[in-house]
Order: C-alpha cells, then sequence, then structure tokens
C-alpha cells in the first residue's frame, strides 16, 4: 500500500475517533443534565424547599388572654400550644406573640395595619386570635350595669371590626389557617339570672356566622370549657384563666394545628 493511502486512511479513523469522541461527550452531558441552567437548578431546588419547609411559623394577636395574663407562668394558651406542637412534632415552631393586655377590636384592626405585623402575619402559618372580650364584658361594667341596647351596638361594632380583621389579614396572607377563640362567661357564678350567659352565647353563634364566611377561619368554641366550674379554671381577678384554664384551650386548639410536612 503506498504512502499516500496509508495517510489518507490515518486521517479518516482519526476523524472517526474524534467523532465518537464528540458523540460519547453529548451523550455523558445529555444524561447528567444537559442544558440545565443554573436559573434552573436554584428554581428546582427552592421548589424542593417549598414542598418541604424546615419551619413553622406561628403569629398570636389579640388581647390579654393572647398574652397568658393569669397564667403564673406566663406561657398562657398560646405557650402551651408551643409545647403540645414541639412534643407532637419533635420541632419547635416560630412563635410571634403580638397580644395586648386590654385590647379591643377597633385598636386590632389598626395593629393588623402596621408594616412590621403584616410582614409577620405574611410569614405566618398559623394565626391565633383572642378578641372581643374587652368590647363585650368592658371590665364587668356589661353586669354591673346591663344594657340590651348598647350590648348590641358593642356587638355590631365589633363584628364590623371582625371582618376588616380578617379582611386585612387575607390581603397579605390568604393561606394561614386563622384560628379565632370564642367567649366564654366568668360570670356565670355572680349571675343569678343567666343573662350574661345568654349575651355571651349570641355573642359567640354571632361571632362564628362571621368566621363562616372566610375559607381559611376558623371558629373555636370555649364556653363550655369554663361552663360548669368556672371559678375552679379562673385566676384571682375571676375574669383571666388560670393556669388550669389556659390548658383547657390549648388541649382544644393544639390538635386543630397540623404540621403536615415535618416528619415526625
Amino acid at each position: 500500500m503506498s504512502k499516500p493511502k496509508v495517510l489518507a486512511i490515518t486521517i479518516a479513523s482519526a476523524f472517526i475517533g474524534l467523532f465518537f469522541l464528540l458523540c460519547l461527550g453529548w451523550a455523558i452531558m445529555d444524561h447528567y443534565g444537559k442544558g440545565t441552567s443554573d436559573k434552573e437548578v436554584n428554581e428546582e431546588t427552592a421548589i424542593k424547599k417549598n414542598d418541604f419547609p424546615d419551619d413553622f411559623t406561628v403569629v398570636a394577636i389579640g388581647d390579654s388572654l393572647t398574652r397568658g395574663t393569669g397564667d403564673e407562668t406566663g406561657k398562657g394558651y398560646v405557650g402551651l400550644v408551643i409545647e403540645d406542637l414541639k412534643s407532637e412534632y419533635n420541632r419547635k415552631p416560630i412563635i410571634h406573640n403580638l397580644g395586648i393586655n386590654g385590647q379591643v377590636s377597633k385598636e386590632l384592626v389598626q395593629q393588623v395595619r402596621q408594616p412590621e405585623v403584616k410582614r409577620q402575619i405574611q410569614a405566618a402559618d398559623v394565626i391565633l386570635v383572642t378578641i372581643g372580650g374587652n368590647d363585650l364584658f368592658q371590665k364587668g361594667r356589661t353586669l354591673l350595669e346591663y344594657d340590651r341596647e348598647a350590648i348590641t351596638v358593642s356587638q355590631k361594632n365589633f363584628l364590623g371590626n371582625l371582618h376588616e380583621i380578617f379582611k386585612d389579614i387575607n390581603k397579605v396572607n390568604d393561606t394561614a389557617t386563622i384560628l379565632l377563640l370564642g367567649l366564654y362567661n366568668p360570670f356565670i357564678d355572680l349571675d343569678e339570672d343567666f343573662d350574661t350567659n345568654r349575651i355571651v352565647r349570641d355573642w359567640n353563634n354571632e361571632t362564628a356566622e362571621v368566621v363562616a364566611l372566610y375559607e381559611n377561619a376558623i371558629f373555636v368554641p370555649t364556653f363550655d370549657l369554663f361552663q360548669l366550674s368556672v371559678n375552679e379554671y379562673l385566676y384571682s381577678d375571676k375574669f383571666h384563666p388560670n393556669k388550669k384554664g389556659y390548658r383547657l384551650i390549648a388541649d382544644r386548639v393544639a390538635p386543630l394545628i397540623k404540621w403536615e410536612d415535618v416528619e415526625r
């Protein structure tokens, strides 16, 4: 065979070998993610992180019951709920307790509109709310100065404020579950005619009707928890729950919170 033919065959073989190497390289790239940009990888990673979050955030807003007034440990029902969730899921949720002693519904309307509060609500998975007790009882004046007409006006104003609170929450976060606690009657034993029982029940019924209008909201009754042994579960001020009273409330609230994405 002449040298030119040998040279031609050698060059052709080299090109063929190079072609097969390139094909092999393309095949490897295709198998291990050819064409996947850094942006696409990051987006896929973000989706996975969102599907399996590392944290769970609870925001508590409202009045002195949210603050835990009457519980000498300072935990209140909110702290006890957090402990229950930690025990159930072996992880501790992030908690922001924004309760204010003595707060009424019109003040809560303003609070949920504050930029920092809105930011915390936006990050919440669950929002716990206690409000209305101060609107209705007015530091005991409802019992001492019974006026059905005045109570009706207070109830109407409260329900309007409650709508505003829910609407403002849903503007920044319409996926968080809102748990609104109903009222109990701390004055059962002081009211011989049980007028306050009828008032509180009606107040709770009207409140539950408002809550039912919002898909992500749940009304949590507490009236029955205190009805038969109210003094056993009240603090010395005969208004706020004591530690045992808050335990009753927490036992009702905690099972309603599902931290479904966390492995047990």
